[in-house]
């Protein structure tokens, strides 16, 4: 009788140790992973920039710089729209590959600020211009679309940030900015430029710059798939 109640204690004993050993297994192990917080932050609009996203957006408004040396070429054409027609497809293809990688508020407004380091010198009025657009286009898209996680949102966003700056333009030149005919009179930049043609212009603008923005959509996912460019 004491042999078989000694050895039930034993097996007691031994099946607490095995248990506590498990138990303190189970605690050393690693916790479930986290969901990722990148991902987290992607429905929000407002995000920490990192050092790493500054470095590509500089980048892609070095490409909009330079791919848009034509400016001083187009700009003294007497024609509504002109230049923004020139330039429509390199400022929404770069814009939005830029949104596609940096999806954070504030990244078409940091490009337009680098591109305007040296726009600034050379048309001033083109500066503000964009810029205030780049905020417009930012502002349109929050409201919207709340964050740049659709590919729709930066889509819409590269497709109206180069149009916007027409209406603004078109009051500069035919109203605040004047040039000197031979005569010596005081006229404005584009004489005889009807509504007609300053719709026509503007419409072709927003064709080029939608066709601008799908392309650089459609390079940003190529890349992505390549692992080229990573979130």
């Amino acid at each position: 009788m004491d042999e078989n109640k000694r050895t039930e204690e034993e097996r007691e004993a031994a099946q607490a140790l095995i248990s506590n050993a498990e138990g303190s297994a189970a605690d050393t192990r690693d916790p479930a992973p986290a969901p990722a917080k990148e991902e987290e932050d992607e429905t929000k609009l407002f995000r920490k920039y990192k050092i790493k996203d500054i470095v590509f957006l500089a980048i892609m408004a070095a490409c909009m710089l330079v791919t848009g040396a034509i400016m001083p070429l187009v700009g003294q054409i007497p024609l509504f729209g002109i230049v923004q027609l020139c330039l429509g497809l390199q400022f929404s293809v770069f814009p939005v590959i830029g949104m596609m990688k940096v999806r954070k508020a504030g990244a078409l407004v940091f490009m337009s600020l680098c591109c305007g380091v040296l726009l600034v010198f050379m048309s001033p009025v083109m500066f503000f211009s964009i810029l205030l657009c780049a905020l417009i286009a930012e502002a349109l898209t929050g409201v919207i679309f709340r964050s740049y996680k659709r590919d729709g949102a930066c889509l819409f966003a590269g497709t109206i940030y180069f149009p916007c700056s027409l209406p603004f333009l078109y009051v500069y030149y035919n109203f605040l900015y004047t040039v000197t005919s031979e005569s010596g009179e005081a006229v404005s930049a584009f004489v005889g430029a009807s509504p007609a043609v300053a719709i026509g212009m503007s419409a072709a603008v927003l064709a080029v710059c939608f066709v601008g923005a799908l392309v650089g959509m459609l390079v940003s996912r190529e890349l992505r798939k390549s692992g080229v460019m990573k979130k």
